[in-house]
Formats: C-alpha cells, structure tokens, sequence
C-alpha cells in the first residue's frame, strides 16, 4: 500500500511538473481563425452552391448537373473548354521559357568572378515585387501600336515586319500575355535555384574539379542533376500560380478576354460566369461548378506530382 501512495504521489509530482503549453493555442488561435474565415469556410461554401441550383430564385439539390452542363452543354462547355485550353497554353509558356530562363540567371549570379551580383539580382527580382495593375498598364502602353515605344524600336533595328497589334490579335494576345507574366515572374524560379546552387556543399564541387570536371560540364553533370527537386517545386508552385490567374489578363484585356475571348482563362470565366459582366447575368451555383473544377484540377496534379513524382526527383539527387 505504502508502494503504491508513493507511486500515486510520484504520478501527480510529474503531471504537475509537466508544463501546459497553453501559450501554443493562444498564439495559433489568431492564425487558424482567420485561415478558417478567410479560406475554409468559403471553399466549403463554394463546394456547397456547386451541387445546388436556382432556376425558379429558390435552392435545390441538383446532384452533379451543373458539372454536367459545364462539360457538355454548348451554353457553358465551349467557354469552358476554350479557357481551360488557353489555360493550359498559358502554362505551357512559363515551363517552357520561364523555369529555363530562372534556371540561367541563377547560373550567371553564381558566377565566380561576378562583380556587383547583388545589383543584378535586385534588377532581375524587381518585376515581381511590382502590382499586376501596373505591370498591365505598363505593358499595354509599351506594346500600343498608336504612342508605344515598340514599334519605334523595331523601326530604328529595321524590324518594322515583326511589329504588330500583339494584344489585339486573337492569334498573338495570349502568347504576349504569357510572355509579359514570364517577365514579371522570373525572379521566383530565379532566387529558388540561385539558393539551391550556394547551398551544394563544397566538398561536391571540389571533387568533381579533382576529377576535371569544371565550368560549363559541372554544371550539367552535378549541379544540375542536385536542381532538380527544387526545379519539381518551382513547376508545380508555377502550375498553381497559372491556373489560379486573373490579374493579368483583366488588366490587360478586360473580363472578357479579348480580343474574341482568345485570353479567356479560368480565372476571367469563373468571375464572369460568378458575378455577370455586361449583358451576362451571374450565376452563383455555375460559377461555384467552374471554382470546383479549378480545385479538383489542381488537387489532382499536385497530389499527383507529391506522391509519385517528388519521392524520386528526390531520390534521383540524393
């Protein structure tokens, strides 16, 4: 009996030793409410209206119809379809030019005998940390083929054929927007493998110059090869970034993507399908079907590329 009391006491001794950490709730309380007001509780209502309908001005259940509609329906399929393919494009564009693009200017940074690299690191960042609106402007004045500074330009190189109306061009709007935000966002991909590069370890870098390999071979043949978890990253964050876009495209070209819709991407659709533009009236419940589809693609590609793609890029550097 006397054994036990003692271990009774030695119990209560330890729980009353033991700190409660209530400080954690109090400083995560502030955070986790406004994350749930701000991001949870919308995109449970948004998942909410996606099944429900109002064709008479009252709610009812509808099952997956609105989805049926978005994807088959003339009235909403061929919007759909055209923007998530100009989405897709999109995208296309920042892999293509942009990760490559990130991916050399981090390399000239890292070079050795590089003075004031500080300076070009700022210069290459500073597009990003500009507002959308002003990018937009900026962009829309530059490129104006009546008081843009484009077509003098060309002109004095006597490039006078490569000038044209690029974003009143159903053919060229797109390609020169997606150029435009590859500009602006470079600098992303740019500091993520610059910081990727400095953080190899010396020991690395000296034994491939004990074995020869130096200057432009090193790069491709160790350095590159160490990149390319941190290159999964930067495609994903940027698959992301794109399929949320709107600011960039209603700067420039308006809510309804001109010119003929050729801007048109999931982002514009859902805010004109959502709110109404014009004589387009908005419908909640649609524009809730559009948001659903925009979560499910990404939810779908990043839960992709997180359990079978990133286990063996980071398999394959390590």
């Amino acid at each position: 009996m006397n054994a036990s009391l003692v271990m009774d006491r030695g119990d209560r001794a330890r729980h009353a030793r033991r700190p409660r950490r209530l400080y954690i709730a109090v400083f995560l309380a502030p955070a986790a409410l406004i994350y749930t007001a701000l991001m949870i509780v919308p995109l449970v209502d948004t998942l909410r209206l996606a099944f429900l309908s109002a064709p008479d001005g009252r709610e009812r259940y509808a099952g997956f119809a609105n989805f049926k509609a978005l994807l088959t329906d003339p009235q909403w399929s061929e919007a759909f379809w055209n923007a998530l393919k100009n989405n897709t494009y999109f995208l296309s564009i920042h892999l293509i030019v942009m990760i490559p693009l990130g991916i050399g200017l981090a390399a000239f940074l890292c070079l050795p005998r590089l003075s004031a690299s500080g300076v070009y690191r700022t210069a290459f960042f500073m597009p990003t940390m500009l507002s959308f609106v002003i990018i937009g402007f900026g962009w829309k004045l530059i490129l104006s083929p009546l008081w843009g500074v484009t077509p003098s330009i060309l002109h004095a190189l006597h490039l006078d054929a490569w000038f044209a109306p690029y974003l009143g061009s159903s053919r060229d709007a797109l390609t020169a927007l997606g150029l435009i935000s590859v500009w602006q966002y470079t600098g992303v991909p740019m500091m993520l493998v610059y910081a990727s590069l400095i953080s190899i370890p010396d020991e690395i870098i000296e034994a491939a110059e004990i074995d020869g390999i130096v200057g432009v071979a090193q790069f491709f043949k160790i350095k590159l090869p160490l990149l390319w978890p941190t290159i999964g990253l930067i495609a994903i964050l940027t698959f992301v970034s794109n399929f949320n876009s709107f600011d960039l495209v209603y700067t420039t070209q308006g809510a309804l993507a001109g010119p003929d819709y050729s801007t048109d991407i999931l982002g514009t659709l859902l805010f004109r399908t959502f709110f109404g533009f014009q004589l387009q009236l908005g419908d909640p419940h649609m524009g809730a079907a559009i948001a659903t589809a925009m979560f499910a693609i990404i939810l779908a590609v990043v839960s992709a590329y997180l359990f079978l793609v990133q286990r063996r890029l980071v398999r394959h550097a390590y």
